[in-house]
C-alpha cells in the first residue's frame, strides 16, 4: 500500500520510492549526519543541480523562525521575565537543539514538496510488496 509524501519524509525515506533512506544514522548521534548522493534503493540523484541544497537554507531558516518565536511566546508567558540575557540564553539553547533536526528536515521538506523533477512512484512500493509476499510464501 502507498505511503504518503508527509509519511515518507518524517521517517526520512526517498521521495521518488519512499523505501530507500536519505540519510544514514539518527537526527540526534553522535557522529555527523550523513546525506546519501543516491538512493539506496531506486538510485535517484538527491542533488537534482550542483548547489541544489542552497534552497534547504530557505526552509531551515523558516523552520528556525517559528521555532524561536514559539519558544520567546513561552519563555514570555512562563517566566514573565523582561531580562534580555535569559531571552538570549533561551533562544541559544533552542537553536543549538534544533540544528540537526532543521538541518534534516529542512532537505527533506524541500525534496518531498518542493523539486518538480522528483515525484513519488508508487510502483516501487507495489514491487516490494509482492516480494515480500512472495518471500514469506516460501520462506
Amino acid at each position: 500500500m502507498p505511503t504518503s509524501k508527509f509519511h515518507a519524509m518524517i521517517h526520512s525515506k526517498c521521495p521518488k520510492c519512499h523505501i530507500g533512506d536519505v540519510f544514514v544514522g539518527k537526527v540526534y548521534s553522535l557522529r555527523k549526519q550523513h546525506m546519501n548522493d543516491v538512493c539506496p534503493y531506486c538510485g535517484v540523484k538527491y542533488e537534482v543541480e550542483p548547489g541544489y541544497f542552497y534552497a534547504a537554507m530557505y526552509v531551515s531558516y523558516a523552520m528556525s523562525v517559528a521555532e524561536i518565536v514559539t519558544v520567546s511566546v513561552a519563555i514570555a508567558i512562563l517566566t514573565s521575565s523582561e531580562s534580555p540575557w535569559f531571552y538570549l540564553m533561551g533562544l541559544a539553547v533552542t537553536i543549538l537543539i534544533f540544528a540537526p533536526f532543521n538541518f534534516r528536515y529542512a532537505r527533506l521538506i524541500l525534496l518531498h514538496f518542493l523539486t518538480p523533477k522528483i515525484s513519488y512512484d508508487p510502483r516501487y512500493e507495489l514491487e516490494q510488496e509482492i516480494r515480500e509476499r512472495n518471500a514469506n510464501k516460501h520462506g
